[in-house]
């Protein structure tokens, strides 16, 4: 069933000078087994509507529901939700602290009060599905690039056998390598896993690449919800939010100006040079 925010809001400061409201009135149907990118300008009001997704926050009005049920309800199990709904914060390795890295991924099992024996194989078959192998268990995880920290502390969520993988921008700060391998990796798991992944991020190309719908947020509201495509035809609305489309939908535009057939309705380079040389070949 997913999650589904009817008519929340959120204010920073409520009665003081300094009140902000972050959210305003946003409802949303996030359903199961669904790929969804999460895109909005700094102060977008996005990264307080991932904290109120797991319960990390309460909404100053509305309703969250997982599953049917209201998750502040006076006798939910906030807890088991946050083993439910997995959420990766931008830079997760500053939150590393074990002594190696099997321990680090074995935190959030130990956290739901699991036995050893299970924790150890969690965070074994986490490791093994983030592309890290038995000759990193013992390693301490800061010993290891940014690009293995970041694998570790996706593990240490996927550990836990989330439902929902909430990932904060996820490959910020890696260069172009490591950030491709992430990237791959989370879609890897999608598929794998058939869990539904809300990737929040900057970067519209990589965005652009790996979801299937396109949640804008812009001055505390959702200003967009659809495919990517339909998202990215209103490129001119969305840099009046501070926002861009993928670089070659500006591209195959500026070349249908200037007289060329091609199409528009593309995402990435790879399609634009498929239907150029469809057409000129």
């Amino acid at each position: 069933m997913g999650i589904k925010l009817e008519n929340v809001s959120f204010v920073y400061e409520q009665g003081t000078a300094m009140e902000t409201a972050a959210l305003r009135e946003v409802s949303l149907d996030i359903p199961d087994n669904q790929f969804i990118g999460l895109i909005g300008h700094t102060g977008s009001g996005k990264s307080t509507l991932v904290q109120l997704l797991n319960g990390l926050i309460r909404p100053t009005s509305g309703r969250v529901l997982y599953n049917g049920e209201d998750i502040f309800g006076e006798k939910y199990d906030r807890k088991a939700l946050r083993a439910k709904v997995g959420l990766v914060f931008q830079y997760p390795e500053h939150q590393l602290f074990e002594v190696d890295v099997l321990s680090d991924v074995m935190f959030g099992p130990r956290n739901l009060g699991l036995d050893e024996k299970t924790c150890k194989k969690r965070a074994i078959d986490a490791l093994e599905n983030v592309g890290l192998s038995e000759d990193y268990y013992k390693t301490s995880p800061f010993d290891l690039s940014g690009g293995q920290k970041r694998r570790v502390a996706i593990a240490g969520v996927i550990a836990m056998h989330p439902h929902i993988l909430i990932l904060d921008e996820p490959t910020a700060g890696l260069d172009p390598r490591g950030r491709d391998e992430i990237l791959g990796l989370i879609s890897d798991m999608k598929k794998k896993f058939e869990m539904t992944i809300i990737l929040v991020s900057h970067s519209m190309d990589d965005v652009a690449r790996y979801v299937e719908r396109i949640i804008v947020m812009g001055n505390g509201r959702k200003m967009f919800d659809d495919t990517p495509m339909e998202v990215f035809r209103h490129y001119t609305e969305l840099e009046e939010l501070g926002l861009s489309a993928p670089q070659i939908i500006y591209i195959m535009n500026e070349l249908q100006r200037n007289g060329l057939d091609v199409p528009t309705d593309v995402l990435t380079v790879e399609e634009a040079a498929g239907e150029i040389l469809k057409k000129y070949d």
